[in-house]
């Protein structure tokens, strides 16, 4: 279309289109010459359409702010190439594996629309007394959060399970600290498990002076995990056929707890709280304000709590200051 334009203004003796036709060869400009003609006569493009076009090309051209396709692949290659650099190097200097942790605005974007059924008329959790697998049955799927008195006081974790243990089990067991298991740091300044179990007692034990932490992870390595399910069994309550995950996570700390989030899990959730006491508070997702409310409650050691945490927004912290928390965590489904 260039040399379209260039032939019109050709018939205006301009020099530049006669030096272009010279360079370009005579029998390919007559060709371009009769295309041009041909379009004039059927009367679609005339003289003044082909300068104004190529007086907008020309504009075009000088726009500093024209998009270049070979500066936006340029651009594309150096993130592809940098980008893997700038990974390793989070890596090594700060140990942690994520620059984000969690994509939760992402995973917030895309999740699925709430009906609202799930929260319509509830105000609290149910609370129930310790029971069996039978009388458990009719509330196992249920969309409300439950709390089950006593239902893991009889476990040997809620005795033997602390701190010190954990150090001791992680320390022994070759490759266990540093296993590639997710690490929760929530809003502590510990980048890993090992900068947790590395800590000095005066901290971990919430000395005067020492800041509060709260920390979770996921025991995923098998030889950890087989030796702290000989602490805490299956929970007694849930349904026979009910599918666990082959991992558990475990949460410690003091008072800071845990900000409000949903959770992206395949199955739903159960939670034993072994040590110190705990406040949880619930809300409906956003769309289903209007007709649904938050509310909070609070467990005690030896209480299991069960929350469909992939439809009900939940935090949590430990309400008695000094106080240490342990809690496990697991899903079933």
């Amino acid at each position: 279309m260039f040399l379209l334009w260039n032939r019109s203004f050709s018939r205006n003796a301009n020099p530049a289109a006669e030096r272009t036709r010279e360079t370009l060869g005579e029998d390919f400009v007559r060709k371009l010459d009769a295309l041009h003609d041909d379009a004039l006569r059927t009367g679609l493009v005339t003289t003044a359409d082909l300068q104004e076009a190529y007086r907008k090309s020309r504009d075009t051209d000088r726009d500093p702010n024209k998009i270049n396709l070979w500066y936006v692949l340029g651009i594309l290659a150096f993130i592809m190439i940098v980008t893997p650099v700038f990974y390793e190097l989070i890596t090594f200097f700060l140990g942690v594996r994520c620059f984000l942790p969690n994509n939760y605005i992402v995973w917030e974007a895309t999740r699925p629309i709430s009906d609202c059924g799930f929260c319509r008329d509830v105000s609290g959790p149910k609370v129930l007394q310790n029971m069996t697998r039978e009388e458990f049955a009719p509330y196992a799927y249920s969309s409300q959060p439950i709390i089950i008195k006593n239902a893991v006081a009889h476990w040997a974790a809620k005795k033997i399970l602390n701190f010190n243990y954990l150090k001791n089990l992680y320390e022994r067991i070759p490759g266990a600290i540093d296993e590639d298991c997710p690490f929760l740091h929530f809003r502590s300044d510990f980048k890993s498990l090992r900068d947790v179990l590395a800590m000095p007692s005066a901290r971990s034990n919430l000395s005067a002076g020492q800041t509060p932490w709260y920390v979770g992870w996921s025991n995923c390595h098998p030889t950890v995990l087989e030796e702290l399910r000989k602490l805490y069994p299956r929970p007694h309550f849930l349904p026979v056929d009910a599918e666990m995950p082959n991992a558990d996570y475990v949460f410690i700390g003091y008072e800071q707890g845990v900000f409000m989030h949903l959770d992206y899990i395949p199955r739903l959730m159960w939670q034993a709280q072994l040590q110190g006491n705990k406040s949880w508070i619930v809300a409906p997702t956003p769309e289903c304000d209007h007709v649904c409310q938050s509310f909070s409650f609070y467990v005690e050691p030896g209480d299991a709590v069960l929350v469909d945490t992939r439809i009900w927004y939940h935090g949590s912290s430990i309400p008695n200051k000094g106080q240490f928390a342990l809690t496990i965590q697991s899903e079933y489904g």
